[in-house]
């Protein structure tokens, strides 16, 4: 099972790809294909001594700018390393791949190249944030700002399916963000959906607010891709400024500096709960492949977990899975709504 890297994509360039890609091969025992400029990568892998690692590298000759419009980039970068990553899914000479790049280029690289699963009208990036538990799926977290309420069913059914298969939960609860939850509480939108999620065959608990994200709550959390990117730049934000204020009241002086000492572990613990490298990226489920969308500043550990993901959800069958899901949702239903 053969993983694609765009070891051109994110912000710190082929040096911290490359690592964690390395590091997947010799943690995991996976099997990657690493997409870019050739010299570079060959560079990278003397330098991490891996060259007897049977690591294989696919020259691609463009990149693909943090900046650039995904339309630029499907037009005027044929041969981008996103590109030729995505399409060695397609032709299916790797089972998945993994970009910290662009990240609405990736996703029409993806819909465009590799394609939708039948009866998935647009993909949704599903972003698996840590809860007092054990993690949430936030879906969309940006990659349809206008959906209409049968998006946000499929959306929930994938969430669903990757709850169940990939984080082990047998009914995974799926609530809808809303602004109270109360029924006929939120916009259109929201009351519209609301009525579908209602009828379907999903573990439904009704509208959720924003704080059920993080405590437990549920394990799936539906909204639209502006809303989901909006509360996942400001949770981003929130564990940064929470962060660096703890480090700072606890080498603020001697005596805290003592207690830090004594509670190491326990702060240790807590990063490791918090961590998103720990998951690696954000699946983008409903692509007739496996894709999974890094953050640009994705360290090594995230580039190596990323990998990990993508071999797990490859030997799930989940996208098999996701389409009879929505299959038994739309013979429920007795109807199909499209575009």
């Amino acid at each position: 099972m053969k993983i694609a890297v765009d070891a051109m994509g994110g912000d710190r360039g082929p040096a911290v790809v490359v690592e964690g890609a390395v590091a997947a091969v010799r943690e995991f025992g996976a099997s990657v294909v690493l997409v870019g400029d050739r010299a570079a990568i060959e560079r990278e892998i003397l330098r991490l001594q891996a060259q007897n690692l049977g690591i294989e590298i696919a020259h691609a000759s463009q990149v693909v700018g943090m900046a650039e419009s995904p339309s630029h980039a499907l037009r005027r970068k044929r041969d981008s390393s996103l590109k030729v990553a995505a399409e060695l899914v397609k032709d299916g000479k790797a089972s998945g791949f993994i970009s910290a790049g662009n990240t609405g280029a990736a996703m029409a690289i993806s819909m465009f190249v590799i394609g939708v699963l039948p009866g998935v009208d647009r993909p949704a990036i599903a972003a698996v944030l840590p809860n007092l538990r054990k993690f949430t799926i936030l879906l969309d977290a940006g990659a349809n700002v206008d959906p209409k309420p049968w998006h946000l069913l499929q959306f929930a059914v994938m969430g669903h399916v990757y709850a169940r298969d990939i984080l082990g939960l047998d009914s995974p609860r799926v609530g809808l963000l809303s602004v109270g939850e109360e029924e006929g509480k939120g916009n259109e939108l929201t009351k519209e959906t609301y009525d579908l999620l209602k009828d379907s065959s999903l573990n439904f608990l009704g509208n959720v607010e924003g704080r059920d994200i993080y405590n437990g709550r549920c394990d799936v959390v539906v909204t639209d891709g502006f809303t989901g990117n909006v509360a996942l730049k400001i949770s981003e934000s929130l564990a940064e400024m929470l962060g660096s204020m703890i480090k700072e009241e606890l080498f603020r002086d001697t005596r805290s500096k003592l207690g830090a000492a004594l509670a190491m572990p326990a702060f240790e613990r807590f990063r490791r709960r918090i961590d998103y490298t720990e998951v690696g990226g954000a699946p983008l489920l409903g692509i007739d492949g496996v894709a999974i969308i890094c953050h640009g500043a994705s360290p090594v550990k995230a580039i190596k977990n990323a990998v990990r993901v993508a071999r797990e959800w490859a030997s799930a069958g989940l996208n098999e899975h996701i389409k009879a899901a929505i299959e038994a949702e739309v013979a429920r239903g007795g109807r199909e709504e499209r575009e």
